[in-house]
């Protein structure tokens, strides 16, 4: 095993998460391969690594209340020892309608469905959604890095559609709603209009769009970052798994990479069951739940609030200067 994943050092100040030798054991320990039909307490918060098709067929129907799928784009990558390539759209639409038939069939009556893209995967995500469950929204979120281009415009978002089985499943907006700064705050007889005025400034809470412009791509100084090349953020799972699940629910995610859903369906006290085929990616989830025994922080989520991206980290500093000269 220690022949097939390299233990790294990093730079003091750099973050990203990595596995040591005495990881290797501990969480290999952790993880699960299926070899028959299991029942659902079998993979409850479990990781399984395994290729899908081949996990698939062993897991328990309709067992599910939230899926989030993160799959691979319509590009050129390299996910370690996998390597996707990129296709025609048929081609992309014939390998995804392949598994998400399989994965669909995991899904309770009542449950929800997010199905990450980009604009390449567009089409395709939209016909088979439609195809086979109820199309909700689409949701796009910015990326706030990327590469520029010259000949094009630079590509700095991502969707992520949402879909459900029926018209009978469960959504919590009071659990998304976000914070942010006022501008221009407007006040009737010299009391504020729909936002509060404290000490660290004006904010309004407001309801959620299927705009999202808060969200933070991990990078080396985050301590959630790892070298999963298409790491989600734990924020925006956050707002996946608050707004359609409720504690205690099982959250389902068939490429897990990193672990990223385990680990925050883990902090928002519900149950996860992942599935990924690469060991290291496995151990590094495996390693990030543990982690997530002692430490429960959402990075940009504080006191049931979403806050604007990077405001809760200049609140924190500007409460810290105060404090420092007082």
């Amino acid at each position: 095993m220690e022949g097939l994943i390299i233990i790294k050092e990093r730079a003091n100040r750099n973050q990203t998460l990595s596995l040591e030798t005495s990881d290797l054991e501990q969480y290999n320990a952790k993880i699960q391969v299926l070899s028959k039909p299991v029942e659902i307490e079998d993979i409850i918060n479990k990781t399984i690594q395994q290729d899908l098709f081949e996990a698939l067929t062993f897991l328990p129907n309709e067992f599910a209340d939230l899926i989030f799928i993160d799959p691979p784009y319509n590009l050129d990558k390299d996910f370690q020892s996998v390597h996707f390539q990129e296709g025609s759209i048929q081609e992309y639409q014939e390998w995804m309608e392949s598994w998400l038939v399989l994965v669909i069939q995991k899904l309770k009556p009542n449950g929800s469905l997010y199905l990450c893209g980009d604009w390449r995967s567009a089409s395709p995500i939209h016909f088979l959604l439609d195809k086979y469950l109820i199309v909700r929204n689409r949701i796009t979120f910015e990326r706030e890095k990327g590469r520029g281009a010259k000949t094009n415009w630079k590509n700095c978002s991502e969707d992520i559609w949402f879909a459900t089985k029926s018209n009978h499943y469960y959504f919590d907006v009071e659990a998304v709603k976000m914070k942010r700064k006022v501008i221009a705050p407007y006040k009737i007889e010299g009391k504020p209009k729909d936002w509060e005025e404290s000490e660290d400034g004006n904010f309004r809470i407001t309801h959620p769009s299927n705009v999202w412009t808060d969200i933070t791509i991990p990078f080396w100084s985050m301590p959630e970052n790892t070298e999963h090349p298409t790491q989600k953020p734990e924020k925006l799972l956050a707002k996946i798994i608050l707004a359609s699940s409720k504690e205690g629910d099982i959250v389902f995610d068939p490429f897990l990479g990193s672990g990223t859903t385990s680990v925050v369906a883990k902090k928002l006290n519900r149950n996860y069951c992942g599935i990924e085929i690469n060991q290291e990616y496995c151990l590094l989830a495996e390693k990030r739940l543990a982690l997530a025994e002692q430490n429960k922080t959402i990075q940009g989520y504080m006191d049931g609030i979403f806050w604007e991206r990077n405001a809760l980290n200049e609140m924190k500093k500007n409460s810290k200067i105060k404090n420092d000269l007082f």
